[in-house]
């Protein structure tokens, strides 16, 4: 299994690298560029997000003033810990919750750059696409203009069959990962509002609600990107049957016109991203997961 993925993400490493050398034109340099600063935009927002949600869950517990003589109560920390050694001084127990928030906060960029790198991927396929589409609005020679229709339609068909084939290695890459993101965010969120609701009206409330509040936040977040990229990629993949048979082919000649056709039959499929092969990512899987997650809320708060 690591061998796919580290060949998978190889080779899209590979293709994207390719791409770039191969912006020659100021749509494609323009096109690819501005895909780029949003996706790091994008990626910096998210893992600065993750970044504040952990650090708001951890401070109040790293800087709170604990008697660790007093055994007759438990010491607080970020996780529960079986730990197997007796916490006999403060300088031990202070190593025990940086520890714990250092690794907390690995978590938690690991999470943020899976999912920026997802959104940074389609985003690439879709610059990629604009980039095509644009071809095909500039197929048919304009008046005074001498171009060889062949070649620049071969130079579409390549470059969609390269889109098909990167958003395969995307969709091989990320589907068992949007499996578990699936599975575990609808529990996640199923958990995090029960603790929501629950805490209503404890004496700690506020502090319980602003801390499960914000890894709801973020699990729905989660949840969210994942669901909306796959629906991103199947729209932008519906744009290129239609740029084509928008495009002036009409004014071509039948042979020349006849090579629009593949590309119009193969863009009736569209790009997905999928569940683990079962089912694929759209804003109606998001719907899904809500629903599903409400529902066994609901059910928790009946066996309360």
């Amino acid at each position: 299994m690591k061998v796919i993925v580290h060949r998978k993400l190889v080779e899209i490493l590979a293709v994207m690298t390719e791409d770039w050398n191969d912006c020659t034109d100021s749509i494609s340099i323009r096109e690819t560029e501005r895909k780029a600063k949003m996706s790091d935009r994008i990626a910096n927002a998210i893992v600065t997000l993750h970044t504040m949600t952990i650090v708001a869950y951890c401070i109040g517990i790293i800087l709170a003033d604990v008697d660790i003589a007093n055994t007759t109560e438990e010491l607080p920390l970020i996780n529960k810990l079986d730990i197997p050694i007796n916490i006999t001084t403060q300088s031990t127990y202070r190593i025990i919750l940086i520890v714990e928030f250092l690794f907390m906060i690995l978590c938690g960029w690991a999470a943020g750059i899976t999912n920026s790198f997802l959104l940074t991927l389609i985003l690439h396929t879709a610059g990629q696409i604009e980039i095509m589409r644009y071809w095909l609005v500039q197929l048919v020679p304009r008046k005074n203009e001498t171009k060889s229709i062949a070649k620049t339609t071969n130079k579409i068909i390549r470059k969609h069959q390269k889109i098909i084939g990167f958003s395969k290695n995307i969709e091989n890459l990320y589907s068992y990962i949007a499996l578990l993101q699936f599975v575990s965010n609808t529990i996640m969120i199923c958990s995090l509002g029960f603790l929501i609701v629950t805490a209503i009206g404890s004496p700690n409330a506020l502090e319980q609600i602003l801390k499960s509040f914000l890894f709801y936040t973020i699990t729905n977040l989660e949840a969210f990107i994942f669901c909306y990229a796959g629906e991103y990629l199947n729209n932008k993949s519906k744009e290129i049957g239609a740029a084509a048979y928008n495009c002036a082919w009409y004014d071509l000649k039948s042979t020349e016109s006849r090579l629009l056709l593949f590309i119009i039959l193969r863009s009736q499929k569209q790009l997905t991203l999928t569940v683990g092969k079962m089912m694929d990512l759209s804003l109606q899987s998001f719907t899904s997961i809500m629903n599903a997650s409400g529902s066994y809320l609901s059910v928790l708060l009946a066996m309360q």
